[in-house]
């Protein structure tokens, strides 16, 4: 089967401060991110793969963005709405910049997270990483049960939330490095009966179709 994974589009415009978005953060997407949601399903579409199963996050950017893919592809299902798909809680950190949260808890807290996974301690983030990679699993081997050639499933979700797919992927209960996707990026695994091959990591769109069709 080949496993789908797709970052949620732009919910900041270019005059807005970035700030950290998560599942308190119930953002709509920019205009941007409707274009950034329909490209991810297009690119389906050019390499010949239409999913047979969408499952997506709750909130608005991932579950208007899987709606945008799967139209874009010609998916004719349902959605599938998973909860334990939502974005992590960044606690103290949400909706806060950059800029602020360095202030208070200094530039190493933000690189650990972005390039090791690493959550900070006493932020108040949930669930817990032991409670996310429970969830990442359970979603993983509910989609993976068959594993036949031409099935296809897509999974529209948010950055914290893939970073365990990422590991599950290369078969580690513990965190990757640099295991983050950028909004509106792909990334895609073959899974069989016995192996797991990573076809592609956080692409855009247009190296996606030329991943998928080398």
């Amino acid at each position: 089967m080949l496993l789908v994974l797709a970052r949620h589009g732009n919910t900041f415009g270019p005059e807005d401060t970035p700030v950290w978005v998560g599942a308190s953060q119930d953002l709509p997407l920019t205009d941007r991110g409707l274009d950034q949601s329909r490209a991810i399903g297009d690119a389906l579409r050019r390499t010949g793969r239409t999913p047979g199963r969408i499952l997506a996050g709750p909130l608005k950017r991932t579950r208007i963005g899987a709606e945008l893919a799967g139209k874009a592809c010609s998916f004719s299902g349902e959605i599938e709405i998973d909860d334990r798909l939502r974005e992590i809680n960044y606690g103290a950190w949400g909706g806060k910049s950059d800029a602020e949260i360095s202030g208070q808890w200094g530039e190493a807290a933000i690189t650990d997270w972005r390039e090791r996974s690493i959550a900070p301690p006493g932020a108040g983030w949930t669930p817990s990483p032991e409670t996310l990679r429970v969830n990442a699993r359970a979603v993983f081997d509910t989609i993976t049960k068959d594993r036949s050639d031409r099935r296809i499933v897509l999974v529209m979700t948010s950055n914290g939330i893939l970073r365990y797919f990422r590991a599950l992927l290369a078969c580690q209960d513990t965190p990757i490095k640099n295991a983050g996707m950028k909004t509106g990026h792909m990334s895609a695994a073959r899974i069989t009966a016995d192996s797991r091959t990573l076809l592609a990591w956080n692409t855009a769109p247009e190296e996606f179709i030329t991943r998928l069709r080398s």
